[in-house]
């Protein structure tokens, strides 16, 4: 059996189902260490632009425990935000075969990878970065150096998709020292929610007033500037489909240059609604014809939203820019891929995707069966595969 230190950031509620499936694993003995408390205490989320809390279970089926955090700005949004001291120590204490190391970029995760203290341990990386955006120069400069120079400390990297094993490879892991395991939601929990989400989603329409038949296009997140909301407004605002409704559901710092946007429309074409905790996703995607993620820039690292749409059996749209569209997005058969930041081949596919219904709806059941492949179960299957490699060898 192997013993699995994970450190992970904060607890997530992508990430806690597959922890719980790995403590119940027999070949394993895992435990997470978290360095921040957000998503169950109530915090201040910069991208939301508003206090949240996770209403989903998220530290439930698994052990974990918490290490200070002595950040003054505690989070995920700048290189101190997770500043954990007694780290390295907690994790000795623990005596791990290996650490998988969620994400590289902040002081606690420098100290670890640098401590000599586990020199003799395995480091497994496990993050999403890809270089789709092109703002990644490997070959030059100061800052591309001491990256690869970090690199090499990890044993091993779980890849999340084909863009983030480039990544991968890019900055000095070996190819043979990188397995797919591929990013995912509780495809479950998703699945077993659609029938009830179908229903409550025609509920919903019916209270907007929006008419059943009329095809919506949905965008579900944060409104914030990465994500271009308003592109997707302005694309759709200048579409020849007038019995269309685009739904923006969500939060953040551009939701009143939203509303001014969507108030120039005419009524009841663009619906810009509030921020959704997780057990209401389901039927914001049961909402949608088809789901559209049409970020710009490298910060995009994948895009989640896109499984759980995938989930609803819903057809999406992205961006060249969006992580997830080389593994999820099969042109044509369960969505469209745009270059990122233009504006007119947005509007081309959104008038491509609504001009055949019926079409819509069979690229939807090709994603349901598509996101199938992308499960916790594939995940812990990379993840033994990595394992035996690493602590071995």
């Amino acid at each position: 059996m192997i013993r699995l230190a994970v450190v992970v950031s904060h607890p997530i509620q992508y990430y806690a189902p597959w922890f719980a499936l790995l403590a119940a694993d027999p070949g394993l003995e895992s435990k997470v260490f978290y360095l921040w408390d957000f998503g169950i205490a109530e915090r201040h989320d910069k991208g939301f632009a508003q206090s949240v809390r996770w209403d989903l279970p998220l530290l439930e089926g698994y052990p974990s425990c918490f290490i200070p955090n002595r950040s003054p700005d505690p989070g995920t949004h700048h290189f101190g935000g997770l500043d954990n001291p007694k780290l390295v120590s907690v994790l000795l204490a623990w005596r791990p075969d290996a650490v998988l190391l969620f994400g590289y970029p902040f002081r606690s995760h420098l100290r670890l990878l640098l401590d000599p203290r586990l020199r003799r341990i395995p480091i497994v990386l496990r993050g999403d970065s890809h270089n789709l955006a092109g703002e990644y120069s490997w070959s030059t400069g100061f800052v591309a150096m001491l990256r690869r120079m970090l690199f090499r400390r990890f044993t091993a990297a779980l890849a999340v998709g084909q863009a983030n094993a480039a990544y991968l490879r890019a900055a000095g892991i070996q190819a043979d020292r990188i397995v797919l395991a591929p990013h995912d939601v509780d495809n479950q929990r998703f699945q077993a929610a659609a029938p009830a989400a179908e229903r409550e989603a025609q509920a919903w329409r019916h209270k907007l007033g929006i008419d059943p038949a009329a095809p919506v296009v949905l965008f579900a997140g944060k409104f914030e500037p990465k994500k271009r909301p308003l592109d997707l407004v302005e694309a759709f605002s200048r579409l020849d489909h007038p019995s269309a409704v685009l739904v923006l559901v969500g939060a953040g710092a551009l939701e009143s240059e939203l509303r001014h946007r969507a108030a120039a429309q005419p009524a009841g074409r663009v619906w810009i609604l509030p921020f959704q905790n997780q057990s209401a996703m389901p039927r914001v995607y049961a909402l949608a014809d088809l789901v559209v993620l049409p970020s710009v820039g490298a910060a995009e690292t994948w895009g989640l939203c896109i499984n759980e749409a995938m989930n609803l059996s819903r057809p999406v749209l992205v961006s060249s820019h969006v992580g997830c569209g080389p593994d999820l997005v099969i042109p044509g058969r369960t969505g469209w891929i745009v270059p990122a930041g233009d504006g007119a081949a947005l509007r081309a596919a959104l008038a491509d995707a609504l001009s055949d219904p019926a079409r819509l709806r069979r690229m939807g059941v090709a994603a349901r069966k598509h996101i199938d492949r992308f499960s916790y179960s594939a995940t812990t299957a990379g993840l033994h595969q990595l394992l035996r490699a690493a602590v071995f060898r």
